[in-house]
């Protein structure tokens, strides 16, 4: 059985740090939800303009289908992916059985992150329309990203290992120490 992970929240909560222990620490491979943004999205955020639905309609279609390809063949994938909205989440899960880990933050925290980080087009600027959009899911592992990289991720996997869908072929023995 293919373990499907989506570690959300969003930008600058720690989902690519999160997202690459959980899935080395599961033998898993991780795919940052932000690579499949066309271009034309890349730019609107480098300047600082929130994208829309009609914007992000094909970059959930992208990540929707890698989802669907790691389920049909069995294979374990962590993806991190904002995914803000429920209706965001409800494309990302059309037939496919997500775990959700929700990586939350104050908006203070978070700000102070997004000012120390180089190199990534969302800038703290935008940060208020992130919060602006989120709803937070009822139905995700919810995780305080005041701790450690390596805190979280030890707490995900510990719930994923504890939890009824997780525990594709024995990857529980796999996963102990290994964070």
């Amino acid at each position: 059985m293919a373990l499907i992970v989506v570690v959300m929240g969003v930008s600058g909560s720690g989902k690519t740090t999160v997202g690459t222990r959980v899935a080395d620490a599961m033998h898993c491979a991780f795919l940052d939800g932000d690579s499949l943004h066309p271009a034309a999205n890349v730019e609107r955020m480098r300047r600082g303009i929130p994208l829309t639905d009609v914007d992000r309609a094909p970059w959930l279609a992208a990540i929707h289908a890698r989802l669907v390809e790691a389920f049909t063949h069995g294979t374990c994938l962590v993806v991190g992916c904002s995914a803000l909205r429920q209706s965001y989440r409800t494309v990302l899960a059309e037939g496919v059985p997500i775990t959700w880990v929700y990586l939350k933050g104050s908006e203070a925290l978070i700000r102070t992150r997004l000012q120390h980080r180089t190199g990534h087009y969302m800038k703290a600027d935008m940060l208020a329309s992130q919060f602006e959009a989120l709803e937070e899911p009822s139905d995700a592992l919810v995780v305080d990203i005041s701790q450690s990289p390596r805190a979280i991720a030890e707490q995900v996997v510990a719930e994923l290992r504890g939890s009824a869908h997780a525990d594709p072929a024995g990857a529980t023995e796999r996963w102990k120490g290994q964070l």
